[in-house]
């Protein structure tokens, strides 16, 4: 399946190589986050923070549009409802971090850190591949494509080899993202939107899929031992044989398989 992410390439490149060199330090951060309010936010905007140790700060009244925040530790950080649109993230630890209504669109975030994030209600679109969101809640994200924007190719989540063991996906949208061998294996994904989602050699296995969505996905070799599928939406799969882990799979009756 050919990707088309040239776009987020582009875009993150530009606004790196534009930037101001802030060469901030943690110091400097936490007095301009000190002087914020809500008229006057903290100008982090299009800055240089790569590698900085930011942990446990408060940036709800922060300005981080495009900015460079590349191996920055972000680890218990307030984030909440803050707009990290243009943002290169890559490798970036957001661990035990509240992002949650987070608006996160065209970025690069592989290898990230998102373990025990709060993501729930955030808007993703851009590369996310081999990230760890082990345990991190994403209860109604929508991370699904961006339909409205279709001149640069298809806008949507890549999220490939991601760890999403354990993490709370419920009532989540990842229409038409790209989840090509992602750990699901205990992950709570009930009512989860997966339509027309790569999936192969994901691994679902003890999941709970009741009522999930997984309407034209591709399930080469994906694992289903032990998981919930209580519900589960299957129509427009085109190979069921290669599905994997079935015959351990509960609740197999009561799934939707067209």
């Amino acid at each position: 399946m050919k990707t088309h992410f040239h776009w987020a390439g582009l875009l993150t490149a530009f606004f790196c190589l534009s930037a101001p060199a802030a060469d901030l330090d943690r110091s400097t951060v936490e007095q301009r986050l000190a002087k914020a309010d809500k008229t006057h936010l903290a100008d982090l905007r299009r800055k240089d923070l790569t590698g900085l140790d930011l942990s446990s700060l408060d940036f709800k009244l922060a300005d981080l549009w495009g900015s460079d925040l590349r191996r920055a530790n972000f680890s218990n950080s307030e984030l909440s409802g803050v707009n990290l649109d243009l943002s290169v993230l890559s490798k970036v630890d957001f661990s035990n971090a509240n992002l949650s209504n987070t608006s996160i669109f065209a970025v690069h975030v592989g290898g990230a850190n998102l373990s025990n994030a709060n993501l729930s209600n955030s808007r993703f679109i851009g590369i996310m591949d081999r990230a760890n969101l082990s345990h991190a809640n994403l209860a109604h994200a929508n991370w699904g494509a961006d339909m409205k924007n279709q001149s640069m190719g298809l806008m949507r989540a890549s999220l490939n080899n991601v760890n999403f063991s354990g993490a709370n996906l419920s009532d989540a949208n990842f229409d038409r993202a790209l989840m090509r061998f992602a750990n699901f294996s205990g992950a709570n994904l009930q009512n989860t939107v997966l339509f027309g989602v790569d999936l192969s050699g994901a691994d679902f296995s003890g999941a709970n899929l009741s009522g999930a969505d997984l309407t034209g996905t591709s399930l080469e070799d994906t694992n289903f031992s032990g998981a919930d599928l209580a519900g589960t939406k299957f129509a427009g799969v085109k190979d069921k044989s290669k599905l994997k882990g079935l015959s351990s799979a509960k609740n197999v009756d009561k799934a939707i398989i067209d």
